[in-house]
């Protein structure tokens, strides 16, 4: 029986693209998961109290991290094919290249990169069914489970925010023992509420 659990992204966080990066190598090194890739927006989670929420800009897309969130969700829900070599690229593109996720020309880019049609993904977007899924999901994540920020690992009824500092770097075996290591302290380790180191490593 896989073991299933569900993480937030947003391509703004850098320790999102860490957390996300691992379950991708786990997942393509053969691990039994059921991972259900989850979008938390951080503009709608710092918009101020008394403040527009982003769903309601003029344009949601030309608010930091949107417009990458709607096509992350456009090929996981239409071309999920793709979708995991899309996420890590979008991730790429912010943090290893330092490109802007509002620039659809970078959006194009990534998506051609793996081989899609970056004009019939950026049409779904236009269509507006991702941005339905994004708020939907998001709204979601803080309602059934306090999310307010990434990367969230949720197992169960359980949600938990979990920074890693590293990345896998190829290695699919480790990638494995460290993600069913941390969901195991999800699922399983309820009485374990809070564990921050309170330096960082040298």
């Amino acid at each position: 029986m896989p073991t299933r659990f569900a993480l937030t992204f947003d391509y703004l966080c850098p320790f999102a693209r860490n957390a996300n990066e691992f379950v991708l190598e786990g997942l393509r090194a053969g691990a039994d998961w059921d991972v259900t890739f989850t979008p938390y927006s951080l503009a709608q989670g710092h918009v101020a109290e008394g403040q527009p929420d982003v769903w309601d800009a003029d344009d949601p897309t030309t608010v930091s991290g949107i417009h990458a969130l709607l096509v992350g969700l456009a090929v996981r829900d239409a071309f999920p094919d793709h979708f995991l070599d899309v996420h890590e690229a979008l991730f790429a593109a912010r943090h290893d290249a330092g490109r802007d996720l509002k620039d659809a020309d970078v959006l194009r880019d990534v998506l051609a990169s793996v081989g899609l049609d970056p004009e019939v993904v950026l049409a779904a977007v236009v269509n507006g069914e991702p941005f339905d899924t994004l708020r939907k999901e998001h709204e979601r994540n803080v309602s059934d489970h306090d999310v307010w920020g990434v990367p969230t690992f949720i197992a169960g009824d359980r949600a938990v925010f979990i920074r890693l500092l590293d990345r896998p770097a190829g290695d699919g075996a480790a990638a494995i023992e460290r993600i069913e290591r941390i969901v195991e302290l999800v699922a399983d380790v309820p009485d374990l509420h809070e564990f921050k180191q309170t330096d960082l490593p040298v």
